[in-house]
């Protein structure tokens, strides 16, 4: 390759860096939805492609894909919020059930616990969370929109990033990039993959839970923590707390007692120990302690979407580390 040819491929590619970091400032309150969009096409391309051979043009497969893509995300959030309305005067009525003071007998002492002001402070935050979804619901509206279009557009023409990021790098590198985006398909199948694994283990327990310590509703339960287990750090713990907090101000302390104890150990903490480190190594091709590191770092890191973002960042970083050691000493190419 000439020495003009390099330089121009050069300044393209730092032109293009510039471009990315310019529109990754200005475009920074959807760079969560742009990144969840990509990652989800990721996932999804070889189900485009199959739909393709199997005779559909490649525009009614990228929006039947992206459809069934967008329904999918629909029905892991929507059932939340269709429990939570219909839930909601139930929430209240037990609130006002709840007695104005609530006597506690421990080693042979009594404590009184006033709840009015518990309750007046729960009112409020209730109040607070209701609020701020509705103002958020535009938003949120609009953010579901745009990954909906961006997911067509990158099913549509799933070829054209790769085509750019090969024109810019020199073709002896080529190689390293395939083994790059061969590293990130898989390791985003994984997390998926140990998303909803954990989050179908975290129904079944949690109904079994629920139902055996007499809740009411053990299935909307289930569902509440299967959810929430999309919700990094806390996932279902939330709910546990929660309940053992109502049945405390309830005055059923035995039952508050029981659900934290079950709750944390069984619904809170035995999927993630159980499944994730089985399906870890398998799925994601990380060892379990790399692929904790990335997870936690990441959510402590960018937020929410730091469960995907972090043990990809690790995954990158091992293949990186896999194709410098299979360069040898010498400096030998052992991949070509």
């Amino acid at each position: 390759m000439s020495s003009t040819r390099l330089r121009r491929r050069l300044v393209i590619a730092g032109l293009l860096a510039a471009a990315l970091v310019i529109a990754g400032v200005v475009l920074r309150e959807v760079v969560s939805t742009v990144f969840f969009a990509v990652t989800v096409a990721y996932v999804l391309y070889p189900v485009r492609r199959w739909v393709v051979e199997r005779g559909l043009s490649e525009r009614v497969a990228s929006a039947l894909v992206a459809a069934g893509a967008f329904a999918l995300v629909l029905v892991v959030f929507t059932p939340l919020a269709f429990v939570l309305y219909r839930r909601r005067r139930v929430l209240f009525d037990l609130l006002g059930r709840v007695p104005d003071v609530i006597e506690v007998p421990i080693g042979g002492l009594v404590y009184t616990i006033d709840t009015v002001a518990v309750l007046s402070s729960l009112r409020e935050a209730l109040a607070g969370v209701a609020f701020g979804i509705a103002a958020a619901a535009p938003v949120i509206a609009l953010q579901l929109f745009l990954f909906a279009i961006l997911l067509y557009a990158l099913m549509l023409r799933p070829e054209a990033a790769g085509r750019t990021l090969l024109g810019v790098v020199p073709p002896e590198y080529h190689d390293v990039v395939r083994a790059l985006d061969r590293r990130i398909r898989e390791t985003l199948f994984g997390i998926y993959v140990l998303q909803a694994a954990t989050a179908a283990g975290t129904f079944v327990v949690a109904f079994l839970v629920f139902f055996l310590l007499g809740y009411g509703a053990p299935f909307t339960l289930a569902v509440f923590a299967a959810v929430l287990q999309f919700v990094p750090v806390v996932g279902p713990s939330v709910l546990v707390a929660a309940l053992a907090s109502v049945d405390f101000l309830a005055g059923n302390v035995t039952r508050a007692v029981l659900v934290v104890a079950l709750g944390m150990t069984l619904v809170g903490f035995a999927p993630d120990a159980v499944i994730r480190p089985r399906l870890a190594k398998w799925a994601a091709h990380l060892p379990m302690s790399l692929y904790f590191i990335g997870f936690t770092g990441g959510v402590l890191t960018v937020g929410p979407i730091g469960f995907i973002a972090g043990p990809l960042a690790v995954a990158v970083l091992v293949e990186v580390v896999s194709l410098l050691a299979d360069e040898g000493p010498t400096g030998t190419q052992s991949r070509l």
